[in-house]
């Protein structure tokens, strides 16, 4: 099992846990709370790979299924403790937007697209399954609130392409590029750094 694969199954863990603690925040029942998880964790990777071309990778391997399986059966019998600790499930969630924008652009390059292509691919697998999620559970997608979420993504795309300039090993890159991301996320979220907000309101005179 290569560096990235276990990035990947990593960020199922972590994201399916982000989607089904909130699932379970809902009232959804096992199934629903499940389905939630799934398509946190492979949602933004199947777009990728319907984009890219590619038979969606949870098909190819049932192990995806199990992994979010073990991340129910976690808040099943943590669900107490999980539902309380906020700041650990953000983690949770920095952590899987992280190992998942590294997978994306991985993915991409090693199809041969170039970096701009993977760095756009890379922000999809990162942050679409969160959309997804959101539009389940009947919340705003966090993409389209003032945190910095997707733009992380990119922001760890243009560390990957700087430590391919510096001909940084691929691991020290991947690593530096998740960390990147994940910084970026903890950070907006603790200095409350946001875009402005769009408002035409605001130049009519």
């Amino acid at each position: 099992m290569d560096f990235l694969t276990i990035i990947d199954y990593v960020g199922t863990f972590a994201f399916a846990i982000s989607g089904i603690r909130l699932a379970s925040a809902k009232k959804f029942d096992w199934f629903g709370a499940y389905v939630v998880g799934f398509v946190t964790a492979v949602g933004g990777g199947t777009l990728r790979d319907i984009l890219l071309g590619f038979t969606p990778f949870w098909m190819m391997q049932s192990s995806y299924l199990i992994v979010t399986g073990i991340a129910l059966l976690c808040v099943i019998l943590l669900g107490r403790y999980l539902i309380r600790m906020d700041n650990t499930i953000f983690i949770f969630d920095a952590i899987g937007l992280g190992l998942f924008t590294v997978v994306g652009i991985g993915k991409s390059l090693s199809a041969g697209f170039p970096i701009w292509v993977a760095v756009i691919m890379g922000t999809m697998t990162g942050a679409a399954g969160g959309v997804i999620r959101d539009i389940l559970i009947n919340e705003e997608p966090l993409i389209f609130r003032k945190d910095i979420y997707a733009l992380a993504c990119v922001f760890g795309g243009c560390i990957y392409f700087i430590c391919t300039l510096l001909s940084i090993p691929t691991m020290g890159t991947q690593l530096l590029t998740a960390l990147s991301v994940i910084g970026m996320r903890i950070f907006s979220a603790h200095y409350h750094w946001s875009l402005p907000t769009l408002n035409p309101q605001e130049n009519i005179k």
